[in-house]
């Protein structure tokens, strides 16, 4: 009886048809011999699978080559598998655990008393590569959930992951064998409990390399045991791998903690952890970055407001924080009372708007506050400013009517794309949908979600989905920005909310003289004021463009009885509002100009007796550039570079 055949809809639309059983592989031999080779995996209806999976039904079909986001996601997944059959060659009484791909590679978790060495990371690379010379092909078997549990007779971290599957589901666990014969004794064999897809086998696995080890809780609990995590980086190429890694040397050397602790801006104490502390430079920057959106929201008609840090839990049961976000706050006892530091300005914004009367004549009401948040975040995850537990962020509230949401949102996104212009960001947004969890009816976030659509649409920035992610309590629009290295981080916000407002019973009157509940649009340019300046640190590597520098020129005496002409000089520069510091140290001029170019202070003068007589500055800037100029016109000069916000490189 001959086969029944189904259809395979590929990207361009055309069909392909194949008989039903047939391999992805198959079928990609069948487009092209040389696409067969090339490919690592395949999709069916959206889901990525091995190539030996088989096609039982007809679907949308798609096939992967290495340098696709999912080929490299397959192969970094079979580095991984990898990399756990070369940890047991090495070390046989480990115990295997999970091991996921992540951005920029994977890790795996172990189960092993004595932490691994980089001399052990060696060694088990060696053994990864062993392995993948003796391409060893993947094997998918699916087993009950009874067979799966004899396979892991003494392992309980692998024994409790399956007995929490149901118990008739089919488990899939993936072999690593030399021979192309199923294996007659699962003992003799690699396996690993696994839902795939894999690479056909191990020989197809890239360029890798083992980072780093890092301990971890198994299944990120605390009451957990404690587990030894190897990470590591796989490419297509060597090409690719050695890009990464020089990328890596890069972000190592701008590290914003290293610069920030060489530039005196920032310090950091165990005694506060996830918590920084912005030194008198610091602080500079963050005030300048602070009256740069102060200017601009006011432009804007922004009322700037200052609210509690901490509130009544009763707050936080009316806002939705209890129910949502608790295991993210802090809470303290205040008069036999439970109370909270927020982890959010918005509740207490609402009860501003609740202050008074509103009426659709004062909407839109825009409040802003530069507002001190808290939230609990794991120890684990903290990293220095890009990640913390006290920040400030730029926040503000738009309460408006519904006929006025996308202009207002557009407004945001033009103050976004202002900000993002001035420190040179490449941006693209991300519009996160409902997630499992919210607050409101599906139909209301519906619309909230369509409303933030027509307004990307129509502003043509590039954007993506990201299903599920929204806030709980609306929609929102985030937006990543490329770094000059090539990082993406995510910085600005705007979020609609349709449901915060009527759990505070906030009300207007409007035209028709009926009360109505307002749109709150919340929105963050900055985000964390910490976390942007983390990021400015590492963008310009501590060259801060020259209205954000903490000192803008250093005044360089060449001897001791120069220095009160320096002085002078910085006094004119101060009156005209440039940041001026004498360096009054017994030092050589060399030596002082070498000090000015550590700090990367984007002028430096050198003053002396020349320059004292003919009143003309020999200025150097952080560039290597070098010229003269008369005191007044440098003044002149810098004040219109500050004003331009613009940097001298």
């Amino acid at each position: 009886m001959p086969k029944e055949n189904i259809i395979l809809t590929l990207p361009d639309g055309k069909k392909l048809e194949m008989p039903k059983g047939s391999t992805v592989l198959e079928a990609a031999a069948k487009i092209g011999p040389g696409l067969a080779k090339a490919v690592v995996a395949g999709s069916l209806d959206g889901k990525v699978v091995d190539l030996g999976r088989k096609i039982e039904k007809s679907a949308k079909f798609v096939l992967y080559k290495p340098d696709s986001s999912e080929g490299l996601e397959v192969m970094r997944h079979s580095c991984a598998h990898v990399m756990a059959q070369a940890v047991l060659r090495v070390f046989p009484n480990v115990k295997l655990t999970i091991g996921p791909v992540i951005e920029d590679g994977f890790y795996y978790d172990f189960a092993k008393k004595e932490p691994f060495t980089p001399e052990n990371l060696l060694k088990i690379e060696k053994e990864m590569q062993n392995i993948i010379d003796e391409n060893q092909p993947f094997e998918r078997i699916e087993v009950s959930r009874e067979k799966a549990l004899k396979l892991y007779p003494d392992n309980k971290y692998k024994r409790e992951l399956i007995e929490e599957l149901p118990a008739s589901e089919k488990i899939s666990v993936y072999y690593n064998k030399k021979t192309g014969k199923s294996p007659p004794h699962v003992g003799e064999f690699f396996f690993d409990l696994c839902s795939g897809p894999h690479l056909p086998s191990t020989g197809r696995v890239g360029a890798f390399k083992l980072m780093k080890v890092a301990g971890a809780y198994w299944r990120g609990s605390s009451e957990n045991d404690m587990l030894q995590r190897i990470y590591g980086t796989c490419f297509a190429t060597k090409k690719e791998l050695d890009e990464y890694l020089h990328r890596l040397e890069q972000a190592q050397a701008r590290d914003h903690r290293k610069i920030g602790k060489e530039l005196g801006l920032i310090m950091f104490s165990e005694l506060a952890p996830g918590m920084p502390f912005l030194l008198p430079k610091g602080a500079i920057v963050r005030d300048e970055l602070v009256q740069y959106m102060r200017a601009e929201q006011k432009k804007l008609g922004y009322l700037e407001i200052n609210s509690p840090i901490v509130y009544n839990n009763s707050l936080w049961h009316t806002s939705g924080h209890w129910e949502h976000y608790k295991d993210n706050m802090y809470f303290t006892q205040i008069d036999e009372q439970e109370y909270a530091l927020k982890p959010m300005n918005c509740p207490g914004h609402m009860l501003v708007f609740n202050n008074s009367t509103r009426s659709y004549r004062d909407l839109p009401l825009k409040l802003a506050e530069f507002g001190l948040v808290h939230r609990h975040e794991l120890s684990g995850v903290l990293s220095g400013m890009v990640r913390v537990r006290a920040f400030v962020q730029d926040d503000a509230h738009i309460f408006c009517t519904p006929e006025q949401v996308e202009a207002q949102v557009e407004e945001v996104m033009e103050l976004v794309k202002k900000l993002f212009l001035v420190f040179g960001f490449e941006y693209f947004a991300e519009l996160s949908t409902r997630p499992p969890k919210y607050m409101g009816e599906r139909e209301t976030w519906d619309a909230a979600e369509k409303s933030l659509k027509s307004v990307l649409e129509k502003s043509g920035i590039k954007y993506e989905i990201n299903e599920g992610d929204g806030a709980f309590y609306g929609p929102k629009i985030d937006f990543k920005v490329k770094d000059a290295i090539g990082r993406v981080w995510q910085l600005s916000t705007i979020q609609l909310d349709f449901q915060m407002p009527g759990r505070f019973s906030c009300e207007y009157e409007g035209s028709d003289g009926k009360k109505h509940t307002p749109i709150v649009i919340h929105r963050a340019v900055l985000g964390s004021i910490e976390r942007f300046m983390g990021i400015l640190i590492e963008h310009y590597a501590g060259k801060f463009p020259v209205w954000l520098a903490p000192v803008q020129v250093a005044l360089l005496p060449i001897n001791d009885e120069m220095i009160e002409f320096a002085k002078e000089l910085a006094s004119k520069f101060k009156e005209a509002g440039i940041r001026a510091e004498v360096n009054e140290k017994t030092e050589t001029i060399n030596a002082k100009i070498r000090d000015a170019q550590m700090q990367k202070i984007p002028y430096m003068l050198v003053v002396g007796k020349k320059e004292k007589e003919s009143g003309e500055l020999q200025v150097r800037q952080r560039d290597g550039k070098q010229f003269n100029m008369r005191v007044e016109e440098f003044i002149l000069a810098v004040k219109k570079i500050i004003e331009a916000k613009k940097n001298i490189e």
